[in-house]
């Protein structure tokens, strides 16, 4: 994922069923594609804070966060300025290890990334990598030369830098 392109809106919501469906409904509704979505709760009480990522030029991101702001359940809305803000993504990635020696290089490759091995077999290690989208595709890369097994990503979460918070306004 190319991140100078990505675009990260922070979306509080009402933390309801449908809410997730009505968001990716209105994306839908634009023919517009989300490239990732998480959703979890919020420091504050009854809401979940989407983290949703997408490519598209200024002025459609504009629309997007308008169209958002729009929806019943959605309680506040903001791109994250671009440079201003942290992210981390998190992923699961079995490995085939075929000898000692392609295992050995994994864990060197794993220790090298500040990830961990979260399950051994005789034939494959689960590695638990966090990082930015391009440390973890650049870990990716590495290990598809062994064989990867099965691959499961989160998406991107984010908060702004600092003490800017996106919050509901009491």
């Amino acid at each position: 994922m190319e991140i100078g392109k990505t675009k990260i809106i922070s979306v509080l919501v009402e933390n309801k069923p449908g809410v997730l469906h009505g968001v990716s409904n209105l994306f839908r509704r634009r023919n517009f594609n989300i490239d990732s979505i998480t959703v979890g709760v919020s420091e504050q009480a009854n809401t979940s804070r989407m983290t949703i990522t997408v490519n598209g030029d200024e002025k459609t991101i504009e629309q997007v966060v308008k169209q958002l702001a729009k929806l019943i359940d959605v309680l506040k809305v903001e791109e994250l300025e671009q440079g201003n803000f942290v992210m981390r993504e998190l992923a699961l990635v079995k490995v085939n290890v075929p000898s000692s020696k392609e295992r050995s290089d994994i864990i060197n490759c794993v220790e090298v990334f500040r990830s961990r091995i979260i399950d051994v077999a005789t034939d494959s290690l689960t590695v638990e990598i966090t990082g930015t989208p391009d440390k973890i595709d650049a870990f990716l890369n590495l290990m598809k030369t062994y064989g990867i097994i099965e691959l499961a990503r989160t998406g991107i979460t984010a908060l702004a830098r600092g003490s800017k918070s996106i919050k509901i306004d009491e």
